[in-house]
């Protein structure tokens, strides 16, 4: 079985420098042997987050509450899939407006862990591509890296590529990134395909775990107070 990476493309600018990166990143992946499909969110509609779990956890959940836009239907893509590679522009130093209410969204997933016991994200493999000026790129895409992660997301080595240019076609680094970022997104799916699932354990002994937690904080109270006795002495 073939690895399916879904290449979420956030921009309204199809033929933008993101876009093309992102079909570079195409490349990879065929030629590591996966899957893809392209998805351009400026096809569809992706409504902001209602904040239901705010009001109670157990109304944040997939399919998420908002029936009447794309969401749910390009989020099962993601379930699907075994990884995916988000390109988007930099608007101010962020990803742009609509990939940002998707990863609000998103949230209907991760919250699953207290619905299913796991995150519908968890396991899946990403990486990322930006375009824009300035430090913008590493700043969207650092947040991307976090928001994902904290969702049960696989983050690979090397997983970014990003390009000031107007013209990637002439940022030949930027180029060689956005194809290691397919191949390396394929291939890690394709080795937890293929091995036991890896992810966030919420069945555990709470009170096992604070009593540690107590034992260890009187452990170190000694040693603080033994190097408070220190600087005493040596006064």
């Amino acid at each position: 079985m073939k690895p399916l990476i879904v290449l979420l493309s956030a921009s309204e600018r199809k033929y933008g420098s993101s876009s093309q990166l992102l079909h570079i990143a195409a490349e990879g992946v065929r030629d590591a042997q996966g899957e893809f499909e392209i998805v351009h969110l400026s096809d569809h509609t992706i409504k902001s987050c209602i904040g239901c779990a705010s009001d109670e956890e157990k109304f944040c959940k997939y399919p998420c509450l908002i029936q009447d836009d794309d969401f749910n239907m390009i989020a099962s893509k993601l379930i699907q899939a075994q990884g995916f590679v988000i390109a988007t522009p930099v608007y101010w130093y962020a990803p742009n407006g609509t990939l940002k209410h998707f990863i609000d969204r998103l949230t209907s997933l991760e919250n699953m862990i207290d619905h299913a016991g796991k995150s519908l994200l968890e396991g899946k493999v990403a990486g990322f591509i930006a375009a824009g000026l300035d430090s913008g790129v590493m700043m969207a895409i650092s947040y991307l890296i976090v928001a994902l992660n904290s969702m049960g997301v696989h983050i690979v080595p090397w997983s970014m590529a990003y390009t000031h240019s107007q013209d990637p076609t002439e940022d030949l680094q930027a180029i060689m990134d956005a194809y290691n970022v397919g191949i390396l997104v394929t291939k890690t799916a394709r080795i937890f395909m293929n091995s036991e699932p890896v992810g966030y354990e919420p069945n555990v002994d709470v009170g096992r775990l604070k009593r540690k937690a107590e034992q260890i904080k009187r452990e170190f109270e000694v040693q603080r107070k033994l190097r408070i006795n220190s600087f005493e002495f040596s006064q």
